[in-house]
């Protein structure tokens, strides 16, 4: 069978700010996040993932925060990038996973939103995406409340 598989990972710290957006909803906190762009963590996880699945490079060399075109972006548009380039190469989204790592806010009341955003994006139907969330366990810097993270796993198949 010829599949590719790729993983990501991505941090922000929180700041200023009423809300974070995962997966692209606005989801109300107490803090936002620092970020170049709108600092979504899951899209940023998960197109990393893509793109390292076939050895594309990360996010940050496609849209790098030394460029002021990313200033406050809305990361759907890297998603949609990097779901074209995956594309221009022969290959599509089979699924994706996705986990969210932090303390607060709970995702649980808005992963299937996120679910249904990302595959609306990526052109599959939402159960080809899993959003999920852990804690942990009030350990390290997601713990002490100071940031959150996302991991994600992203399985290429050809069109």
């Amino acid at each position: 069978m010829n599949i590719r598989i790729g993983q990501g990972f991505d941090v922000h710290a929180f700041g200023e700010g009423d809300h974070v957006v995962l997966g692209g909803v606005r989801v109300p906190h107490e803090r936002g996040v620092l970020a170049h762009s709108d600092g979504d963590v899951v899209i940023h996880a998960l197109c990393d993932a893509m793109l390292g699945a076939l050895a594309l490079g990360d996010i940050g060399r496609h849209f790098p925060p030394s460029d002021p075109r990313w200033k406050g972006a809305d990361s759907r548009a890297f998603l949609r990038h990097c779901d074209a380039l995956i594309g221009e190469r022969g290959w599509r989204v089979g699924n994706a996973d996705v986990t969210v790592v932090c303390e607060r806010p709970k995702v649980g009341p808005h992963a299937q939103a996120m679910r249904e955003r990302l595959a609306e994006d990526l052109g599959v139907g939402a159960e080809a995406i899993s959003v999920k969330a852990t804690t942990s366990e009030k350990l390290g810097f997601t713990g002490r409340g100071e940031g959150i993270a996302a991991m994600a796993v992203c399985l290429l198949v050809p069109k």
